[in-house]
């Protein structure tokens, strides 16, 4: 990756992919009281980009866009908009909500990466399905979404997810939400379609419920739910999306979502312990333990048909 920057523009402009991407204002503090600024974010996604990269490609992106850092507030953005490159892939998908056609941005490459951070996206947002099929998921995903809990009561609840999924022999793989949360994925292989997934993730999160009938609830509302974790299986529908494996949240601390082994998932873990300082060595280390979640699937028909019984 070259780069260069021109102090005059107060731009940082790298050479990625063939293409020149220009980072405007790149000293700009994205995190004041932690000193972490815009080009900071633009290298860590750089540094993570081969193992980030297969969690975006292909997939449709929802911009949440924090153009002036964490303390000002951020907004979404569906729609490439007029001023992307014509380099840039777009997918036109008609939105249920309402009718119209969206360009969806869909991030295949480094200088499409580069390109994200620069509108100010720390967050990044893809579907769980790929242009090739989007009505058939990579994953199935139960977002562990607390009240007011504790984190050792959020990984009370992951565990519990987990010996259910042992005991039905369906693999499971964890990663913090990089906020407040936990992330549980299943691979499915891109071979279900969402209506099938979504009975399953509801049927696995009513089993899961009525293990830990007290700390987790089914509730959508927050006002119904204080004191409960909320167990979100309706991430499972198309258009959905959730933060990406290694994705940096807008959030303070720097955090980072990030995959974990289960024998981490235990009292005493929290989301601040990852960060976009120390994520980078720990991938170095471990690799991708989030790779199988993209690998071979599991039944799910068989699965719908077991636990109807």
């Amino acid at each position: 990756m070259a780069s260069k920057q021109e102090k005059d523009e107060d731009s940082l402009v790298l050479e990625l992919d063939g293409k020149q991407i220009s980072i405007s204002h790149p000293d700009k503090l994205y995190w004041p009281e932690e000193g972490i600024s815009k080009k900071d974010l633009v290298l860590y996604y750089q540094t993570m980009a081969d193992v980030l990269l297969p969690y975006l490609k292909d997939r449709p992106e929802s911009l949440l866009r924090h153009p002036n850092g964490i303390t000002k507030p951020g907004f979404f953005q569906k729609d490439a908009g007029e001023h992307a490159p014509d380099w840039l892939q777009t997918t036109s998908i008609k939105a249920e909500s309402t009718g119209k056609q969206v360009d969806y941005l869909v991030c295949q490459n480094k200088a499409a990466l580069a390109y994200l951070n620069n509108l100010g996206c720390i967050q990044l947002n893809p579907w769980n399905s790929r242009l090739q099929n989007l009505d058939t998921p990579d994953y199935l995903v139960l977002d562990l979404d607390p009240g007011e809990n504790t984190y050792d009561e959020v990984v009370e609840t992951a565990l519990a997810a987990k010996k259910i999924l042992d005991e039905l022999k369906i693999p499971v793989y964890a990663k913090t939400s990089g906020a407040t949360g936990m992330h549980l994925y299943v691979p499915l292989a891109a071979k279900w379609p969402f209506e099938l997934v979504k009975e399953l993730a509801h049927l696995l999160a009513q089993r899961l419920h009525g293990k830990l009938p007290k700390l987790t609830s089914l509730e959508r509302s927050p006002k119904e739910r204080r004191n409960q974790i909320y167990i979100d299986f309706l991430q499972n529908a198309i258009a959905q999306t959730i933060a990406a494996p290694y994705c940096v949240r807008p959030r303070a601390g720097v955090t980072v979502s990030t995959p974990l082994l289960w024998e981490e998932v235990k009292t005493g873990l929290h989301p601040s312990q990852f960060t976009i300082k120390n994520v980078p060595d720990r991938v170095q280390k471990l690799g991708d333990i989030f790779k199988p979640v993209l690998g071979e699937g599991i039944d799910v028909a068989a699965y719908l048909k077991k636990l109807k019984k």
